[in-house]
């Protein structure tokens, strides 16, 4: 019989409220513990159980597991062939100013299997070793807090929106394609905290400002690209860190390469590219 692959885990340091765990165990991996922060995970490989609320569950990759602050848990491979799994803890300051101030969402199975959060989590829950950028932090957290919030069941409050304050964030992210936009310099654009402008900006664009700011960003390094540009050069140019992370999102977005799109485009005769298309809620991935 196969042995179980050796016990490892790959952790971040705190970061604004969050913290990040990447880890395989092949029995036996915690003692009954609590957190005092959400803790939010997806096994990747093999069976994860632990106890918790005086039940045995059971995580499976497809499913996230929610863990309330303060609840006391274990953590044991389910099978012989152990499991991996990535989990991140999120400060519950953080998911109560994402809602308003709402009291925190209780999941009693602390096992989900519901898509809006199984999305809404993606972006928190990747490896451990690829950085996160603070406005896309900022993002997933309140996705998360709301999905939260849905799957368990709590009455959505009407929140009216500053429709000036999310033109004034929007107009601020298109004039910085090539900079480093931080959460508190478009709180001063935009002359709204972070959490309201995350309302709106949903609320009227359909998506969230580091989103937005991501499409423009490739918009323009579409631009580039057909303009004749090296894709390392476009990459510098439209605020990516370098050529791999314009690439990796490219991916993301249009399901394509950088090098096979152009491929087509160029097969196809086109050698220009308008930069100023709206965003609207069609365009997320």
């Amino acid at each position: 019989m196969a042995q179980a692959s050796p016990d490892w885990v790959r952790c971040t340091q705190p970061v604004d409220g969050v913290e990040r765990l990447e880890a395989w165990f092949g029995g036996k991996a915690y003692a009954m513990h609590r957190h005092d922060t959400y803790a939010i995970g997806a096994t990747l490989a093999g069976v994860q159980n632990f106890r918790y609320r005086r039940s045995l569950r059971n995580g499976l990759p497809g499913n996230v597991m929610v863990l309330h602050p303060d609840e006391p848990h274990d953590g044991q491979a389910g099978t012989e062939q152990g499991f991996g799994y990535r989990m991140v803890y999120v400060e519950p300051a953080l998911v109560q100013q994402a809602l308003g101030g709402r009291p925190l969402p209780f999941l009693e199975s602390g096992i989900s299997a519901d898509p809006r959060l199984v999305a809404a989590t993606q972006a928190l829950l990747r490896q451990a070793g690829h950085a996160i950028d603070p406005l896309e932090q900022h993002g997933a957290i309140a996705e998360v807090a709301r999905a939260l919030a849905a799957v368990a069941g709590m009455p959505m409050r009407a929140r009216k929106g500053d429709f000036a304050a999310a033109c004034r964030a929007r107009d601020y992210l298109r004039a910085s394609i090539d900079r480093h936009v931080g959460l508190a310099d478009l709180e001063a654009a935009a002359g709204r905290d972070r959490w309201s402008l995350s309302h709106d900006f949903r609320m009227f664009f359909g998506t969230s400002p580091y989103r937005y700011l991501t499409m423009r960003r490739l918009d323009a390094a579409r631009g580039m690209l057909l303009g004749g540009f090296p894709l390392a050069h476009a990459a510098i140019a439209t605020g990516f860190a370098d050529q791999s992370h314009l690439t990796r999102h490219f991916l993301k977005a249009y399901g394509q390469t950088p090098g096979r799109w152009l491929r087509y485009m160029r097969e196809a005769g086109m050698h220009g590219l308008h930069t100023n298309v709206q965003y609207g809620p069609g365009w997320q991935a």
